[in-house]
């Protein structure tokens, strides 16, 4: 089954930077979407950027624009979420996902990972 681990969360100031990974088995992806996105308790998983989704060949959600980077080594079947000047409220936990051709909003994905927590201190 595919699998997705995502790893490089963790505790950083306000204004700091974190380096997001997400390492993705059983699902070649040239070509199909892969996204970001975050959930915290009690809110709506928020799609954060992805490549290849229906939307856009890459695509970032306006709060995150100009502060993070997806980009993707398709031969190693990974992608990576660079987070440049980092706030408060992008505190949250962060989840790499797979889906078909077209997909966009959370529904539209088929396989997740566990997530890994980002904290951003003020």
């Amino acid at each position: 089954e595919v699998q997705l681990v995502e790893s490089g969360g963790g505790l950083v100031q306000s204004g700091g930077s974190l380096r997001l990974h997400c390492a993705v088995s059983g699902f070649t992806f040239a070509t199909k979407p892969i996204a970001w996105f975050r959930q915290a308790p009690g809110k709506e998983r928020e799609r954060v950027s992805c490549i290849n989704c229906g939307d856009g060949k890459i695509w970032y959600a306006d709060s995150v624009k100009g502060r993070f980077t997806i980009s993707s080594d398709n031969a190693k079947n990974s992608v990576i979420l660079q987070m440049n000047r980092l706030k408060p409220e992008d505190t949250v936990v962060y989840y790499c996902t797979a889906g078909p051709t077209g997909a966009t909003t959370a529904g539209d994905f088929h396989s997740w990972g566990q997530g890994t927590q980002v904290t951003v201190s003020s």
